[in-house]
């Protein structure tokens, strides 16, 4: 059932195109070294918690409000895929292809005192281009690629301002080129050796945040918070664009 907000409160019915029986079947049925073929297909609303879809393809599949929960997406195809409102609490994304995928709302670890076990894995995965407003605190997205993905603030249906939230995430050698992180959330979120040319972090949240090595040449850091950012070895420092207008550079460990 999805419910459409207005001056009045209207229900429609909704399934998706496969029931979860028969995505079950395909899955158990595919034969080894065969990739299961979901592409396109509305998964929207079900229950897919605990599968293993590792090197489906589901591309520009409809996940819409799925529970991906413990699923194994690794070596997926998801580009262009739509994953808005999942839940992906210790869903493995490990080397999976989500270009130009969206992750609007989606769920998987709240906050900082989330434990690493319960957060979402993106190692090695493919996320250029990808449109990301999501929990991810602890998310492990160690060597990911970014290129040009969008985590900026965003706004919901009720014009509420909302964040990605990368508090604590590992992002260590991913390529963040030309994302734009305005106004995220990357508290205490580890960054060494991050390439994050041309990136648009203004307004983002760094405190006491690792950037190690990382390369910042021609970034954005108007109005970012470095507090307690550990800055050591960083390249392009020169370059970073909105530098003066930082808060609490005095903070920053140089």
């Amino acid at each position: 059932m999805i419910c459409v907000t207005g001056l009045v409160i209207i229900c429609v019915a909704h399934a998706a195109e496969l029931r979860l029986k028969q995505v079950v079947e395909s899955l158990f049925n595919a034969k080894a070294g065969s990739h299961p073929d979901f592409s396109g297909k509305d998964l929207s609303l079900l229950d897919l918690s605990e599968l293993d879809f590792k090197e489906a393809n589901l591309a520009g599949a409809n996940m819409l409000g799925a529970d991906l929960s413990g699923a194994n997406l690794s070596s997926a195809n998801l580009t262009n895929a739509k994953l808005d409102r999942a839940q992906i609490n210790r869903t493995k994304f490990n080397k999976a292809n989500l270009a130009g995928a969206s992750l609007f709302d989606a769920v998987g670890s709240l906050n900082i005192e989330s434990t690493p076990a319960n957060a979402p894995t993106f190692e090695g995965a493919d996320l250029s281009g990808a449109r990301i407003m999501a929990f991810l605190s602890r998310a492990n997205l160690r060597g990911a690629n970014l290129t040009g993905a969008r985590l900026g603030r965003q706004q919901n249906e009720f014009k509420t301002p909302k964040r990605t939230d990368l508090s604590g995430a590992t992002l260590v050698d991913a390529n963040l080129t030309r994302a734009d992180f305005t106004g995220a959330n990357l508290e205490f979120a580890d960054l060494t050796n991050a390439r994050l040319v041309d990136a648009d972090l203004s307004e983002a949240a760094l405190a006491r945040a690792i950037l190690v090595g990382a390369n910042i040449a021609g970034a954005n850091f108007t109005n970012a918070d470095v507090a307690g950012a550990v800055l050591t070895g960083v390249k392009g420092l020169e370059s970073a664009r909105g530098w003066d207008k930082a808060r609490n550079r005095d903070k920053a460990i140089y």
